[in-house]
């Protein structure tokens, strides 16, 4: 009977280890996950900083969209071989503040908070479109928000004003299968980036954010509005020097 007793503590001792066993392993879980959690960050800022210099190929939209029609189109141009109007027609049209914030439009978002709309496209900085559309997934999730404002820093922290505009121009959708400028200029117009009108780039910047039911070349009339409210942006920004920060 003493022995069976003696058995009977020495198994509940086995399954209520020791307080301190308990700690040691859960520091040892989280000195593990901190280390996996800087490493990921650490990948990231490296990749970000790459692509401060080098273009970016794809990204998973266009690969998705790429498998769907069995291929798009997209035509790398320099910013510097793009028409100036180009860079002041899409900063016009999504970002008018672009030279004066550092990834965030905090008074765009404050407006939309207080408007009640709920919708904080028209907040969304090129910078934010960018982190979205060259580093991340088109489903909205939190997840996805999160790091899309940690991308957003990182780009600003590496990148140039002059950079995050012209990988914007380059990447942006502009019809099904049509990404960035260099590309939808032929598309819709027959001439280059570099000869874009300030009335064609601002009828590209127009069909933005939902080319697949706006077109540049048969533009409905509110996107014709839009158009010229973009035109006189795209001269406003010029006149008063907030397009400093990107063009030439």
């Amino acid at each position: 009977m003493k022995k069976k007793k003696q058995s009977g503590r020495a198994r509940k001792s086995r399954k209520s280890p020791k307080p301190g066993f308990v700690r040691t392993q859960l520091r040892l879980v989280v000195r593990v996950a901190a280390r996996i959690f800087w490493g990921l960050l650490g990948i990231q800022a490296l990749l970000v900083f790459v692509l401060a210099f080098v273009n970016p190929p794809t990204n998973f939209y266009m690969q998705s969209e790429s498998r769907r029609l069995g291929g798009v189109k997209q035509d790398w141009v320099a910013i510097e071989d793009f028409s100036g109007h180009m860079g002041r027609a899409v900063v016009a049209a999504e970002d008018a503040n672009f030279c004066q914030h550092w990834g965030f439009d905090l008074a765009a978002i404050r407006s939309v908070v207080t408007s009640g709309s709920g919708r904080l496209r028209g907040a969304s900085t090129l910078s934010q479109q960018v982190a979205k559309n060259v580093f991340l997934w088109p489903a909205r999730s939190w997840i996805r928000k999160v790091l899309e404002a940690e991308t957003t820093l990182m780009i600003e922290l590496f990148w140039s004003k002059r950079r995050i505009v012209e990988v914007y121009i380059n990447v942006a959708e502009f019809d099904e299968g049509v990404f960035g400028a260099g590309a939808a200029g032929p598309h819709y117009f027959g001439v280059k980036a570099g000869d874009l009108t300030l009335h064609q780039a601002a009828r590209l910047a127009a069909v933005l954010p939902n080319p697949k039911k706006r077109s540049a070349v048969n533009p409905s009339g509110s996107t014709r509005k839009r158009a010229r409210a973009i035109i006189r942006g795209a001269q406003t920004i010029e006149a008063d020097g907030r397009d400093d920060c990107f063009s030439g």
